[in-house]
């Protein structure tokens, strides 16, 4: 399998959300099941066939967690320089409206565009890989098309 990379930060997050998950959220729903069935007949207990519901999300998500930790690759971004590459945090100006703007580039699994961070995949990050401080960049995305300048690279 392909490796997956992701900044630590975000590698840390998916270990915190799989903890709690087997920690926390299974023992509970466990326990909820174990409720239900003391109502009664379960072919018509709502409580139970929610509870079971839920613990099948939960199961999944903890398998998809697993899956995904196993094949990450950690890489830090303040050991990297230079050109555009994961892990960069880019400031870009939009040549048309004069806005700023300032994305860390990371893996799928830990992007979150309201939070500034910019998945690798998208094609705005695509685009802007190997670029310098300086360059312009074209960029085709769903709203037409957009032209940036990048202001400044940096690796933290």
């Amino acid at each position: 399998m392909e490796k997956i990379p992701m900044t630590r930060r975000g590698h840390k997050a998916l270990e915190a959300e799989l903890k709690q998950l087997k920690s926390v959220e299974r023992p509970t729903i466990i326990q909820a099941i174990a409720e239900a069935r003391e109502l009664g007949d379960l072919k018509e207990n709502a409580e139970y066939h929610s509870a079971r519901e839920k613990q099948g999300f939960i199961e999944g998500r903890i398998k998809e967690l697993e899956a995904i930790l196993s094949l990450v690759e950690v890489i830090d971004p303040s050991s990297l320089s230079g050109a555009i590459k994961f892990g960069a945090t880019v400031t870009l100006v939009d040549e048309d409206t004069d806005e700023e703007k300032t994305w860390q580039i990371v893996g799928e699994h830990e992007a979150n565009i309201e939070q500034g961070l910019l998945n690798m995949k998208s094609p705005l990050a695509r685009s802007l890989i190997g670029k310098e401080e300086g360059d312009s960049v074209e960029v085709r995305t769903p709203g037409g098309d957009r032209s940036y300048e990048v202001l400044n690279i940096e690796y933290l």
